[in-house]
């Protein structure tokens, strides 16, 4: 599996399979496969930040250069547990897990009202001030019972966005 010129086997495919909780079927998982091996353009079975931002939807995301570090130098294996949080078949969970490292970019474990402002400027960019950006950040946070000041963890982001009805969905196209 690790170099990207050779075939799944039905056991990587359903190692894959399992690692991503069964979030994909074993077709959408041949499917993935083959657009990690066009990612992979050098063949060497990870794929670059470079070549992400290959694909134009990833390179216009406001978040792409946020979700680089989390892409950067994945396997095919990485790639696929990655791409999990999207599919219609991942939990609630799974999907907050993904959102909590978008925001805690630094690893630690902590979101602070900065990280959360600076995910909120790289999807607002200029259409609102960062005073705005900060009212609102800070009224969201106030109606959740959080202040400014507040450290959020994960177990915080599950009370906030737990029964949210939260969708976070990609199509994988099956041939």
């Amino acid at each position: 599996m690790g170099n990207t010129s050779s075939m799944l086997t039905q056991y990587d495919i359903e190692e894959v399979q399992q690692h991503c909780n069964n979030a994909f079927s074993q077709q959408e998982i041949v499917s993935l496969y083959e657009r990690f091996c066009q990612l992979d353009q050098n063949g060497g079975g990870f794929v670059s930040g470079e070549e992400f931002l290959s694909v134009p939807e990833f390179a216009v995301n406001p978040l792409s250069q946020r979700l680089l570090t989390m892409l950067d130098g994945l396997n095919f294996k990485e790639f696929v547990a990655f791409l999990s949080a999207f599919s219609p078949r991942a939990t609630v969970q799974q999907k907050i897990e993904f959102i909590f490292k978008v925001y805690d970019s630094d690893g630690n474990g902590k979101v602070t009202f900065n990280d959360m402002l600076d995910v909120l400027h790289d999807l607002t960019g200029q259409f609102i001030s960062e005073h705005q950006r900060e009212q609102v950040l800070t009224k969201v946070l106030e109606e959740a019972g959080y202040t400014k000041e507040s450290l959020l963890v994960m177990s915080d982001f599950v009370k906030i966005l737990g029964s949210s009805g939260l969708k976070m969905e990609v199509e994988v196209p099956v041939d």
